[in-house]
């Protein structure tokens, strides 16, 4: 079957613009859209499962949100019994988590897991079963040619029994992306990109696959950013239309989110990981990539990305549906 999701990878020329093109996209994976037909009746949505969709299809805030983003959160963790059941360690993070909308876990994964997913990644790249986005950061989806990286990783239950915890719903993992070296990317939500209807429910960890310093471009984000109204493509000139999509509408939203970090005085902070270190956070959290003073200098790491069932899920930049394997 014919993939433009596969083309547009790669592909950065006028056609990523046209609304069009991803309609017809959407077509060609009508099976990954059917289940939006419920939930589009469930939401009040009166369109078309297969068109754009965006925050301004959602005239009405909705009061459903995650457990741990209420203003009792807190409060409910503790009193809740699978609380009791964590360790010291892993309480403290969940609190953390609450409060400043990330979590650490030292040593996730053993030297040995790690050594295990590098190797396969390279072995994917040698093969050319996989390959660099449009970026040449990113390497992406490669689960879907990875039973190895699919299930001890992607799928892995340590991981999403507690992603399941953490959001109050079971989690459907959405996508991952690779990198080999630092992204430098400028500070952004996830939600921007992985958006949902009851807001919030998505998560993201990211799991370093080799240690990290200050040369070869570390995580950073902003601890209790995730407190900020979710910005979408209405709060900012994204230029676009019912045709298409606004000429450099991400650069415009990234420029968007520096002026806002400058005018809470949001404190950056870094990750400075050691292999098999996961760092997990929420959907609105803002983060990005250092750049690399170190030339030369690689920094993998894999990022993973998850919705919650029973929520519509669309890109928020890109007005189309998510293409969720439920």
């Amino acid at each position: 079957m014919l993939s433009l999701s596969k083309l547009f990878r790669k592909y950065t020329g006028f056609l990523r613009g046209l609304k069009i093109v991803y309609v017809v996209n959407n077509f060609l994976h009508a099976k990954k859209l059917h289940r939006n037909r419920a939930l589009y009746q469930q939401y009040g949505l009166k369109k078309s499962i297969f068109g754009p969709i965006g925050r301004h299809d959602f005239q009405e805030p909705n009061p459903d949100i995650p457990w741990l983003d209420r203003p009792d959160a807190e409060a409910a963790l503790l009193a809740d019994p699978r609380y009791a059941g964590f360790d010291a360690a892993t309480q403290a993070q969940l609190r953390q988590f609450v409060r400043e909308g990330y979590l650490i876990f030292k040593g996730f994964y053993t030297p040995g897991e790690v050594d295990a997913l590098n190797r396969e990644v390279d072995r994917l790249l040698d093969s050319g079963a996989t390959g660099f986005n449009y970026t040449r950061k990113k390497i992406m989806d490669a689960h879907e040619e990875s039973e190895l990286i699919d299930r001890h990783y992607f799928r892995n239950t340590r991981m999403t029994d507690l992603l399941a915890f953490i959001m109050g719903r079971p989690v459907v993992p959405f996508q991952t992306i690779q990198f080999l070296e630092g992204s430098e990317q400028r500070a952004h939500s996830d939600f921007i990109h992985m958006t949902t209807e009851p807001l919030g429910y998505l998560i993201a960890s990211w799991t370093a696959l080799e240690d990290t310093h200050a040369g070869n471009g570390p995580l950073f984000y902003y601890p209790g950013s995730h407190r900020l109204p979710y910005v979408t493509c209405l709060d900012y000139n994204s230029g676009n239309t019912r045709w298409r999509l606004g000429e450099n509408s991400y650069k415009k939203y990234e420029d968007y989110m520096e002026a806002l970090i400058e005018k809470h005085g949001l404190q950056k902070a870094y990750f400075y990981a050691q292999k098999g270190d996961v760092l997990i956070w929420h959907a609105n959290l803002l983060h990005g990539g250092s750049p690399i003073m170190q030339k030369g200098s690689t920094r993998r790491s894999m990022v993973a990305h998850y919705f919650c069932e029973g929520v519509i899920c669309y890109h928020e930049i890109s007005q189309r549906p998510a293409l969720v394997s439920f």
